[in-house]
């Protein structure tokens, strides 16, 4: 993917390789997303970093006391996170932004390690989804008692585990926030509810 660049960024060398998690190393909220995007963290080295999905998700963070400045450009921008870590259900950008079984199997134990390191972290938050049935999947083997058959994503839902809390969100992709399917305010009402569950 790294050798299709957009007009925009033909002069930029693309990361184009997986792409690692980020945050504070001791969050208490774990942001689940799809996959890195083609143009943005495929170029830049870092999750949600450099296309319109991150510019979403770092605003509503900053609005949210997450995050020390309302955007996110480079992997060098002075971007931190506060009690948040970022990761991915797969490391590379699939091809369409269509992610297979077999990459979702095989990131798969990337994401169940993250999931054992931050065990501390009694809130996930999956956007979309394809997160959301892999978060739940991959909790399934870690006994928090998920349920059978797996709850259905929905942007709202709640799925409370026996040491954590997943809340399922709209991707903030351009597909759902140019449609107005994801508003800013239904957006922010997410972290909200992450807030209260993480105890501040």
């Amino acid at each position: 993917m790294a050798r299709e660049k957009r007009a925009a960024y033909a002069a930029d060398r693309y990361w184009g390789r997986p792409v690692p998690s980020f945050g504070d190393p001791d969050a208490e909220l774990l942001i689940v997303g799809l996959a890195p995007g083609a143009h943005g963290a495929n170029r830049t080295g870092r999750m949600f970093t450099g296309d319109r999905s991150g510019d979403w998700l770092f605003r509503a963070l900053y609005r949210a006391g997450f995050a020390n400045q309302p955007d996110g450009r480079t992997a060098h921008d002075g971007l931190r996170l506060s009690r948040v870590y970022i990761t991915a259900a797969v490391r590379c950008a699939p091809p369409a932004n269509r992610p297979t079984a077999a990459e979702r199997d095989h990131c798969g134990p990337y994401l169940k390690e993250e999931m054992e390191i931050f065990r501390s972290a009694g809130v996930v938050v999956a956007l979309g989804g394809f997160a959301f049935d892999q978060v739940l999947r991959v909790l399934q083997t870690q006994d928090e008692g998920v349920p059978h058959p797996r709850p259905k994503f929905s942007h709202g839902v709640e799925v409370t585990l026996a040491s954590r809390t997943v809340l399922g969100c709209y991707h903030p992709s351009q597909q759902n926030t140019f449609t107005g399917r994801l508003t800013e305010s239904m957006f922010d009402d997410v972290w909200e509810r992450a807030r209260c569950l993480m105890g501040s």
